[in-house]
C-alpha cells in the first residue's frame, strides 16, 4: 500500500514578511504533522519540509528523523496551494 498524504489543516507558525519567509504546521488526515517552510519572493516556493517527531513516520515507521516527507513535498505543496492557505497568509 502506497502512502498518500492528505492535508487536513494548515496553521501559520511564524513569518518574516519583510523577507518573505513563512513557516506552517501542516496536519495530515492520518495525524502526522509536518513543518513546511515557504519563500514568497518572487513567487511562493516550498523550500523545506520536515516531519514533527510526535508520532512514527507513516512511511518507514521510524520514530526518529527521516527524510520520507521530502518525497511528497510536491503533493503536499499542491494541496496547500489548492486550499488557498498561502493566500490567507499573504492577506494578513
Amino acid at each position: 500500500m502506497s502512502y498518500r498524504p492528505i492535508v487536513e489543516n494548515v496553521t501559520e507558525a511564524s513569518s518574516n514578511q519583510k523577507d518573505g519567509l513563512y513557516e506552517f504546521i501542516v496536519k495530515m488526515v492520518d495525524g502526522t504533522k509536518c513543518r513546511v517552510f515557504y519563500h514568497r519572493f518572487p513567487e511562493w516556493k516550498l523550500t523545506n519540509i520536515s516531519r514533527l517527531l510526535q508520532s512514527p513516520c507513516p512511511i518507514c515507521r521510524k520514530d526518529f528523523i527521516c527524510k520520507c516527507m521530502d518525497n511528497f513535498a510536491g503533493d503536499i505543496g499542491q494541496q496547500i496551494v489548492d486550499g488557498q492557505y498561502l493566500d490567507k497568509a499573504e492577506a494578513k
